[in-house]
């Protein structure tokens, strides 16, 4: 079939044709066709396979010039690592490539192996398509707006857009590539095709900060690429076979845990998680592609698909421990953040901890939330992202303290932003019920310390996002007026992403019923019912809940607009609301404060044990499966 070679080599030849354009109109406009053809190949490859019967398709056999072709392309990966890292004086990356590729290439070339299909289109693939096709291509476009504020703002950086964005669609690319093979052998060429491109865009800037971050995402995505480097080596010469599936039915607890630590690296899990906080001085764009909606999905991608075998073993006991671990100690840390993309990316590892977990444990119903936690989070933290770094063009600052009162400084901005965040962790939207499942699914299990994780967990993540929250639409009026500095083709691409939000939460039965659950049958080959109402039930209930915030906001901003109500000070009222005469007789400015316990959750007092902690699970429970224990 010619439409998968034709979607993973679009975006590729859109990469090559951007970065040679030098005329800026001509590149916007490659860009917006790009992102079109992309949304709309995704689409049909959905159609054909409806068409052909929607049933899990194996392709792709006989490949020997394809195989060729990766494997001149991954000695070229390596030349550049070796290049960049010599240069800069980075030894660790030279070690790690080196190993890996030279384990990947003497398994391809040395063990004999049956020829198998090498990609797959089923419902899970599919799924990650589209949200990389239409997350991915909204994003893309909002670049183009949000690019030229960004170097307008930083005048210092050199402007290298052609660059940047011939990045971002050969990411689209590889990321396609990597959920369709079914073959490690190519999921691992693109794996680190995803690497190597983080790594180019987190040092976009060229700053000695940027630069060390960007060393720091490469040698640990290039650690996650020796395990699976290892696993496909294991894999090889103990069955003659690397496809996924054979790894995941008769896979050993050793080569599952070699994959699992590669989906642990990409996804930042502790202890691991250090590379996506250094990553967020990248470009906003780069922030909400590779490192929000899709390059860290990889990762759980992979353990979705190990999902089936991780259940009742060391391998699936060590990915649950570490995620649910993950996802307690990332949001307590993000209480103590008051930049808005550090919160995110905390967020982000915190999510992503609670899915791998989901994942670890192994059964339906964790799956089910897992699948639907990779939904709405790739799409709500994109456009959290997104708003964040549009919000940032237009105040100059992405401190939550400065977005003080943005529901009327900001409105657009603000409803994207509360919609956002209420998809992270308010009631009805997906997000909130997926982690209702997964505590279900725990106490099921009998796993006590997986149950406070997320119980807990959970209780923290709502203060962090509370907080943002009641800041945005907070009375206290503004000392400034602000202007909206956004431009039209992010606006495009965040509504679109609030409309999809707000989509997603009221067809939340329609997806369980004809996504989610044929998901988690194709995995597990059943699927206990875990939605219990009805279709039409639920979907009242959505749609009347989704309602009710942003008419709330509505009221809320109007009201303020139009009538200033006293409210009580430290002291006697000026009338303004903001002023008061304090008891001395002295007038003060008022100023409203979040509380953000730094001494007790900051991270200089908890990551390090964290990483220690974690980094410590790995390598006993390591020790124990190399020993035999299964």
């Amino acid at each position: 079939m010619g439409l998968i070679p034709i979607l993973i080599g679009l975006p590729a030849c859109f990469a090559v044709f951007i970065f040679l354009l030098k005329d800026t109109r001509l590149r916007q406009l490659a860009i917006y066709g790009g992102a079109a053809c992309v949304m709309l190949l995704s689409l049909v490859l959905l159609a054909f396979w409806i068409r052909n019967g929607a049933i899990p398709m194996l392709l792709y056999e006989q490949t020997e010039g394809v195989d060729f072709a990766m494997t001149a392309a991954e000695l070229f990966l390596t030349g550049l690592i070796l290049f960049m890292s010599i240069r800069h004086r980075r030894f660790l990356p030279v070690l790690l490539s080196l190993s890996q590729t030279a384990l990947v290439l003497y398994t391809e070339h040395t063990a004999s192996l049956t020829e198998a299909p090498h990609m797959l289109i089923d419902r899970l693939s599919l799924m990650m398509c589209i949200i990389i096709a239409f997350v991915g291509g909204l994003i893309c476009i909002f670049a183009v707006g949000y690019m030229k504020g960004y170097h307008a703002h930083n005048p210092k950086v050199a402007d290298r857009q052609s660059f940047f964005f011939s990045m971002l669609f050969l990411f689209l690319a590889a990321m396609f590539g990597l959920v369709l093979s079914q073959n490690l052998i190519w999921m691992y060429f693109f794996w680190e095709i995803t690497s190597v491109i983080s790594f180019l865009l987190i040092g976009y800037t060229k700053t000695d900060e940027a630069v060390h971050n960007s060393f720091s995402a490469l040698w640990m995505n290039l650690l996650g690429g020796l395990g699976f480097a290892a696993a496909i080596y294991l894999l090889a010469f103990s069955g003659g076979n690397v496809q996924l599936s054979h790894a995941v039915s008769n896979g050993s607890a050793l080569i599952l845990a070699c994959l699992s630590l590669a989906a642990l690296t990409k996804s930042a899990q502790l202890p691991f998680s250090n590379w996506l906080f250094g990553a967020m001085v990248a470009p906003t764009p780069s922030s909400a592609l590779l490192h929000s909606a899709t390059m860290v999905k990889a990762g759980v991608y992979l353990l979705i698909r190990l999902s089936p075998a991780l259940g009742g073993n060391m391998a699936g006991f060590m990915v649950s421990m570490i995620g649910g671990f993950t996802f307690i100690i990332t949001s307590m840390m993000a209480i103590a953040q008051n930049d808005a993309k550090k919160v995110l990316a905390f967020s982000t590892i915190s999510n992503l901890g609670l899915i791998v977990a989901c994942a670890g444990i192994g059964v339906q119903e964790t799956v089910w939330g897992a699948v639907f936690l990779t939904i709405f989070h790739s799409v709500s933290k994109s456009m959290l992202f997104q708003s964040v770094g549009s919000t940032e063009n237009s105040l100059y600052s992405r401190d939550i303290e400065d977005m003080h009162g943005m529901l009327l400084r900001l409105p657009r901005l603000t409803y994207i932003m509360g919609i956002g965040i209420a998809g992270m962790y308010l009631a009805p939207f997906g997000m909130l019920i997926s982690k209702w499942v997964a505590l279900k699914a725990f106490v099921d299990s009998g796993n006590v310390l997986l149950v406070l994780f997320i119980a807990y967990g959970s209780a923290t993540t709502m203060f962090y996002w509370t907080k943002w929250l009641g800041k945005l639409i907070s009375q206290h009026h503004a000392r400034t007026e602000v202007t909206d500095k956004t431009h039209r083709d992010e606006y495009f691409s965040m509504f679109l992403h609030a409309a999809a939000m707000v989509l997603l939460c009221l067809l939340f039965p329609v997806l369980a019923v004809y996504i989610v659950n044929p998901i988690v049958v194709e995995l597990f080959g059943d699927a206990h019912t875990v939605l219990s109402m009805s279709v039409m039930t639920t979907m009242v209930i959505m749609l009347v809940s989704i309602v009710i915030v942003p008419l709330t906001m509505f009221f809320v901003s109007k009201a303020a607009h139009s009538q200033l109500v006293p409210i009580y000070m430290n002291g006697a009222n000026v009338g303004d609301n903001r002023h008061f005469v304090n008891s001395f007789g002295e007038e003060e400015h008022l100023y409203l404060t979040n509380w953000y316990l730094r001494f007790e959750f900051g991270r200089r007092r908890l990551l390090k044990p964290s990483i220690y902690f974690s980094a410590s699970v790995i390598v006993v429970l390591f020790c124990l499966m190399i020993g035999g224990v299964k």
